[in-house]
């Protein structure tokens, strides 16, 4: 189950682009929190702090406990703007749930017992399809990842969503297909597959550019 965070906060007095770049030369970053039919409250957080529980990699599937002034209000991470050339955290929207609110969101996939799997011993590729599977469960009960056996798969098998075994009252967001998660592939087919979704007129690689660099000094020299 992913961890339950708490996340110090401090009520904003001003709103607007001049009190939010202010905030942030002050290390603190603009949030708002929403939802549940109240008004929404402005508010702002420290930056390193934020930044180390988006470093754990399940920030956005824990529920965040935002303390205002000893008051705590339960939420969940919807979403997290980044600066574009920093890559520092800007705003975040917290939405506030109750503690049994069923939730949306996105868990990680693990894949488990590589060695375990036929198809990979004989040079198989796994290609995962989806790194993520979007998941409706109980906001007490968030699974922090998802672990998939590879036991006893061959080449060309694949993982359908149905044959992943969920945690009791998780189930998928999407339940209209039997999506694919992933499959074990040969490696001349994972090659083909890429060959083909490459758009016409690619530029290559700065490793195909190098290549084709030296075949060009090579004539050169012979002339």
């Amino acid at each position: 189950m992913s961890d339950q965070l708490t996340l110090p906060a401090e009520a904003r007095d001003r709103a607007g682009k001049g009190a939010s770049r202010h905030l942030r030369r002050e290390g603190r970053v603009p949030a708002v929190v929403y939802g549940e039919k109240k008004d929404a409250l402005s508010i702002h957080v420290e930056e390193k702090l934020l930044t180390k529980m988006l470093h754990t990699g399940h920030f956005m599937n824990s529920v965040v406990m935002i303390d205002v002034g000893g008051q705590a209000t339960r939420t969940l991470p919807k979403a997290v703007d980044f600066h574009p050339v920093t890559s520092r955290p800007i705003h975040v929207d917290f939405l506030r749930i109750s503690e049994h609110t069923k939730v949306h969101v996105n868990v990680p996939v693990r894949f488990d017992n590589e060695e375990a799997s036929p198809g990979l011993k004989r040079g198989g590729v796994l290609n995962v399809v989806q790194h993520e599977i979007e998941l409706v469960c109980d906001a007490a009960h968030i699974p922090s990842e998802l672990h998939i056996p590879l036991d006893g798969l061959e080449i060309g098998d694949s993982i359908h969503i149905s044959q992943v075994k969920l945690p009791q009252g998780v189930v998928p967001a999407n339940t209209d297909e039997d999506f694919t998660v992933a499959t074990i592939v040969a490696p001349s087919a994972m090659k083909a597959e890429e060959e083909e979704t490459a758009p016409e007129g690619e530029v290559p690689t700065v490793g195909e550019e190098a290549t084709e660099a030296e075949g060009e000094a090579e004539g050169g020299e012979e002339a």
